[in-house]
């Protein structure tokens, strides 16, 4: 009498199952790719509050000479990267790096953005 009662429970259950499978699923989101311009000013780089911020938020993956640890290397970072696309990195992160957005202050992400333009 277990032993059916274990089975009726277990059909039920995998029935339970393929009908939120078929039906209750919301749909899938489409991620739509960020298209929107943005022009990150040249300003004058404060060198040392660009390294004050590196040395608290980006050394421990980046290193101390920025050769990359777990982050990859940015001594020539700009002259593979755009000054958008690396502002855009900074503040979403991606591929394992955390988005800094909220977290640094808008002057001084744009502040290192343009100081990691100049390592080429």
């Amino acid at each position: 009498m277990f032993k059916w009662m274990m089975a009726i429970i277990a059909g039920l259950a995998s029935l339970l199952a393929i009908y939120l499978l078929m039906f209750q699923l919301p749909p899938k989101e489409v991620k739509v790719p960020d298209t929107t311009e943005i022009t990150i000013p040249q300003t004058t780089v404060d060198i040392a509050k660009a390294e004050s911020v590196y040395k608290s938020n980006c050394m421990s993956c980046h290193g101390n000479e920025y050769q990359g640890t777990m982050g990859p290397a940015l001594k020539q970072v700009g002259s593979k990267m755009s000054r958008e696309a690396i502002y855009k990195k900074i503040v979403n992160g991606g591929g394992g790096m955390p988005g800094f957005e909220g977290r640094i202050e808008e002057q001084d992400i744009i502040n290192i953005t343009n100081w990691l333009v100049d390592f080429k």
